[in-house]
């Protein structure tokens, strides 16, 4: 799921997915990382083995596979980091003399990388795997994180991710029968 979402919204071509993990060796983590492990290992992806957290904010993997509870942990620690630097930048920012060029350089620079980690511009959390398309967004949304959530679902739409989940899904695991 994760794949053709890095596929068909993020324009990736064969992303690269990765276990988080506390570290890179096959053998690292509990039962439930060194299980998920040889279950990725077998699946048609690129499928790149443990990552460790300091690799998600490189860019060294498009998809990291993990549970909802510590994906959310890591994307409330995330946020917050983004937070704390952007609060450091504007302090010093105001240290800086406000004149020339260069402090309106270093002003739209630091307008790029706010727009980067500012989580209101994602809109939220999209939840994969449902018949339908969900955006999981802060109950402290802005009107502006909404508007992006919104922006975001109707891309899924446009993309028809859904559609091709489900495509990808039927090639490495067909239904089970109804019962």
């Amino acid at each position: 799921m994760g794949k053709v979402y890095a596929e068909r919204i993020h324009g990736r071509t064969n992303a690269k997915i990765g276990l988080l993990n506390i570290g890179e060796e096959k053998t690292k983590g509990n039962d439930l990382t060194t299980k998920t492990y040889e279950l990725l290992e077998k699946m048609p992806i690129n499928f790149i083995g443990n990552v460790e957290g300091r690799e998600i904010a490189k860019g060294d993997v498009d998809v990291v596979v993990c549970d909802g509870f510590v994906g959310n942990a890591i994307l409330k620690f995330g946020e917050g980091l983004a937070m704390m630097i952007l609060s450091t930048l504007k302090s010093e920012m105001g240290l800086v003399r406000r004149k020339g060029k260069e402090y309106k350089e270093m002003q739209e620079a630091f307008k790029r990388f706010r727009k980067k980690v500012d989580y209101s511009e994602y809109g939220g959390a999209q939840l994969l795997g449902t018949n339908g398309i969900c955006v999981i967004s802060h109950g402290s949304s802005s009107a502006k994180a909404i508007a992006n959530a919104i922006r975001v679902a109707a891309e899924f739409v446009q993309h028809d991710v859904n559609k091709h989940i489900a495509e990808q899904l039927k090639d490495i695991a067909p239904e089970s029968p109804s019962s």
